[in-house]
């Protein structure tokens, strides 16, 4: 879609940061439109295609070039050389209408550079970026950033700033009217009061004790999410616990999801037990527990001002949930059991959002047929949820392509629901984690405070670049469970240990970890 261009200005001109230093290559050609987006005008070996600039203040434009192996067309946009460089390679846009702007781009990358990224700057206000992930499989990711144009040009810009060898490709460039972001910035704070009640500390980045949901709202995260266990041995994540949590979460201005596991304890993938309370319940009973239940505790929620803004109906349902009769064996007894979980959601308050999970990030054929099944019988949703952990569900380009299908396919939003990533391989208690060695870990992202960050980042990208404005946003699993005495993770076990500790944004100096200031991007 062309950009419409007011009055014909064509200016000759560099970028605004270009402008203090010598120009290393001709100036920059002024146009109203993006040209020559996909690379295909000069064929292969151009360092400043048609259309386009390119600056480096090393002298290096032969780092920026054009070759084979587009994502669509013939050709890419390359930077690359044998020694370290620094690269960008822009267009200047003028005439355009103010208001806002998205660019989009086809993407890949060999990890481990400085810095390599998209950017709209010199747009009236604050350049905006996007990250490039490192993508080691050779699949294509697309990224987008927004900004808002103020006084009709911007310029278009992509970046390197890499050491020798390192590459990455650019193509399939697009720049639309509209605007991109994450409405759902998020963290599980399910374990956090127990931990607090057994002595936990946190502190901010600089070491000023705090309360960690309040030291989290300051960093960005604007969603909380509580899981409900029926009748826990533990006493914690049931209704008066998530009542309790619900206040001081709303007190910071947050939204609220809550999660149903109908369950006394973790119901995942792997167990799906039915609330001792209920195990002897007839099918047509479990249906009204899940009814009651679910409105029992929205309604408390409601009643004290702190209404849940959504709410899972069940928690990794691959294969169902209460065990054996809301089986996946028996698809149209687990969808009566979803529908009266929703139906009960919806009756305390329309407003509230109606989400199914998974824990298929990347696996797009499972979670099509999981939601095939369920649209086919009538199950009432407005949110597709899924889990993504890269180092069990797959590469980013699994997870763009299970989001970018599924959200269009049922016309409905999507959310990451769960995601964590190591910030060390270090134990800090006596039971051994579910990330602990460097065999686990995704090519590119490091179990270091950096590499967390960086995980986190290109997952959020993502999920903000799921097309038509569907993607809603992340939650980062128990960001607050700490390594603490007492708060293990077997309500049943108070000697139990925590697997999780080193995927937690608090490091073992109870510091916010850098990877929690990404809740205040976009």
């Amino acid at each position: 879609m062309a950009i419409s261009a007011l009055g014909a200005l064509l200016l000759t001109a560099l970028p605004a940061h270009a402008q203090a230093q010598p120009p290393a290559t001709p100036q920059a050609k002024a146009a109203a439109t993006l040209t020559n987006a996909g690379f295909e005008t000069d064929g292969t070996g151009t360092s400043t295609p048609s259309g386009w600039s390119t600056y480096s203040a090393g002298g290096q434009n032969t780092a920026s070039f054009t070759e084979a192996g587009g994502y669509s067309g013939s050709h890419r946009l390359t930077h690359w050389s044998a020694s370290a460089y620094k690269v960008e390679t822009y267009q200047y846009l003028t005439g355009l209408t103010d208001g806002n702007y998205t660019l989009s781009a086809r993407v890949r990358s060999s990890g481990g550079q400085n810095a390599t990224y998209i950017a709209l700057r010199g747009c009236g206000g604050t350049e905006q970026r996007t990250d490039l992930p490192p993508t080691p499989n050779g699949q294509w990711i697309r990224l987008v950033t927004s900004v808002n144009v103020r006084g009709g040009a911007c310029t278009i810009s992509l970046n390197s700033d890499a050491h020798a060898g390192e590459w990455a490709n650019f193509d399939d460039l697009t720049l639309t009217p509209g605007s991109t972001g994450l409405s759902v910035k998020g963290g599980d704070l399910s374990t956090l009061a127990k931990n607090e009640a057994f002595g936990a500390a946190y502190r901010t980045a600089d070491g000023t004790s705090g309360n960690a949901l309040g030291i989290l709202r300051g960093a960005g995260m604007n969603y909380a999410r509580l899981k409900v266990w029926v009748n826990p041995a533990d006493g914690y994540n049931d209704k008066k616990h998530v009542l309790a949590m619900a206040t001081r979460i709303k007190a910071q201005g947050m939204k609220l999801l809550v999660d149903f596991h109908y369950s006394d304890r973790w119901a995942d993938p792997g167990q799906q037990n039915k609330p001792a309370a209920w195990a002897s319940h007839s099918y047509s009973q479990l249906r009204t527990d899940v009814y009651n239940h679910t409105f029992d505790v929205l309604n408390a929620l409601k009643a004290q001002g702190t209404t849940a803004d959504m709410v899972q109906i069940g928690n990794e349902t691959n294969a169902g949930m209460l065990w054996p009769e809301g089986s996946t064996d028996n698809w149209t007894q687990l969808a009566g059991l979803l529908t009266s979980g929703a139906q009960a959601a919806k009756a305390v308050s329309s407003a509230t959002q109606v989400a199914l999970h998974l824990a298929k990030g990347g696996d797009n054929a499972g979670t099509r047929w999981w939601f095939d099944q369920a649209v086919a019988r009538g199950v009432p949703f407005d949110v597709i949820a899924l889990s993504y952990y890269g180092y069990w569900h797959g590469p980013l380009s699994d997870l763009q392509t299970n989001l970018d299908d599924v959200s269009a396919r049922y016309g409905k939003p999507v959310l990451v629901a769960e995601t964590a990533y190591a910030h060390t391989l270090a134990n800090d208690d006596f039971l051994a984690n579910n990330v602990s060695s460097a065999g686990q870990l995704p090519a590119g992202y490091p179990a270091t405070p950096a590499g967390q960050a960086a995980n986190l980042r290109d997952v959020m990208n993502v999920v903000e670049a799921v097309p038509g404005g569907r993607g809603l946003g992340i939650v980062y699993w128990e960001p607050a469970w700490t390594a603490v005495r007492g708060s293990g993770w077997d309500p049943q076990d108070p000697a139990s240990g925590n697997a999780w500790e080193n995927q937690a944004l608090f490091g073992y100096d109870d510091r916010l970890l850098p990877a929690a200031g990404w809740f205040g991007h976009r």
